[in-house]
């Protein structure tokens, strides 16, 4: 596989990208956009290497490399199609059985309900990112195959959202280009309060709410329905709500959010991402940043993500998918991690080190360490299963995209 004229002309329409940057980011000595940028550009350059390893029976080549955007480099006709294999997805019958899984009514449920379903076993653990790289991957396909969508996953830049505010960002403006904007606005909301783990005795975190709360008003997924949960969702003034007859019953509601700028600059901004690339050495402390080490109060660039669009069903890492712009969000949780791969493929793509933690949430109860050779599957969702190991590249195994 030669990505030679690939990375040259990533690096070049990077740099053009890193030139352009959020219209009122301040200049620094030490800019962290311009550095995060030079890592993108270290990513791009080390392809080639990285890809050499993989030749023999991968087909993946510069040819026929996908490339990933930006949701704001997108044209408004290129939203409007992947909004428009977003709805397709929502229209189609589910796979799973109701006797399995009554609340799903759609494909698009079907994906929320694999991740209920392995909600615990998926975060805080070994899997975390490459189980969502691939979940994330198979949701693109579905898109692709079932609705006709000829684009790639979209993912949402939120160190530049955490510079212009979300409302001013093309994916949250309620634009009908956009993933929907807020939600309506409901007044002393109280405070949303994270970290009651149990036997933990961690100190809870308390995170401000933001400018909505209510259905979104506005956008193409105003009429959205959320069918299923909630599990565990984080409620303003300190409650969590869970649906009494089960997280995969049939619960139809309106889709809620309440972006919060607060959380956005506080957690996901610029410099937090940086750090997260350059001060981390090995898989498990990177993911265990990412997500948030529990006891410190910072909950992540993971977290803060997930926290500043908020509502229901974003604050609730069950049924987090359940809002269409989860995939935005992990569209960037996979280019992070592919940007913090490639400074060093070797042990953080080609080897056992790839892939570092147990395999329960926080090693509770304590289990095993993961391994590349762990499988991950995704039930009535899609298919097929596959292990770990074969996860860790964006140009081998099933995966053929980079990101600009």
């Amino acid at each position: 596989m030669r990505l030679t004229h690939l990375s040259a002309l990533a690096i070049q329409v990077v740099s053009l990208v890193a030139a352009a940057g959020p219209a009122d980011r301040p200049v620094k000595v030490a800019d962290p956009f311009a550095q995060l940028d030079d890592l993108a550009k270290v990513a791009y350059q080390r392809l080639e290497a990285e890809a050499k390893t993989q030749e023999g029976g991968n087909t993946c080549n510069w040819k026929n490399v996908k490339i990933r955007r930006e949701w704001g480099a997108l044209t408004k006709p290129e939203r409007r199609k992947y909004i428009a294999a977003v709805k397709c997805l929502q229209s189609k019958p589910a796979r799973y059985p109701a006797s399995l899984v009554p609340g799903a009514k759609s494909r698009f449920d079907d994906f929320v309900a694999v991740h209920i379903n392995q909600t615990q076993t998926i975060h805080y653990t070994g899997n975390f990112l490459g189980w969502h790289r691939y979940f994330t991957w198979l949701y693109e396909q579905a898109l692709q195959v079932e609705c006709g969508y000829t684009g790639t996953q979209p993912y949402w830049d939120w160190s530049k959202t955490a510079v212009t505010g979300l409302a001013a960002s093309p994916i949250w403006d309620g634009s009908d280009t956009s993933m929907s904007g807020n939600g309506a606005f409901i007044p002393n909301q109280g405070e949303i309060v994270l970290g009651n783990i149990p036997g933990s005795n961690l100190p809870p975190i308390y995170l401000p709410a933001g400018t909505g709360g209510g259905c979104i008003t506005s956008g193409p997924f105003v009429n959205m329905t959320v069918n299923m949960g909630p599990v565990s969702l984080a409620l303003p003034g300190g409650a969590t709500a869970s649906n009494p007859d089960g997280p995969l019953a049939y619960n139809p509601r309106c889709l809620k959010r309440d972006l919060t700028d607060a959380i956005n600059s506080a957690f996901s901004n610029a410099t937090a991402t940086l750090a997260l690339l350059t001060q981390t050495s090995t898989v498990a402390d990177f993911q265990m940043q990412m997500q948030g080490i529990p006891g410190t109060g910072n909950i992540g660039v993971h977290g803060g993500g997930h926290y500043s669009f908020g509502g229901d069903p974003g604050r609730d890492v069950f049924v987090s998918p359940g809002d269409p712009a989860f995939y935005l969000l992990h569209g960037n949780i996979d280019r992070t991690w592919w940007m913090w791969q490639m400074q060093d493929p070797a042990a953080r793509v080609h080897s056992a080190a790839a892939v570092g933690g147990t395999v329960t949430f926080l090693n509770n109860p304590p289990s095993a360490n993961a391994t590349v050779e762990d499988w991950v599957d995704y039930e009535y969702a899609a298919g097929p299963a596959r292990k770990l190991g074969e996860l860790m590249s964006t140009v081998a195994g099933p995966f053929c995209y980079v990101y600009l």
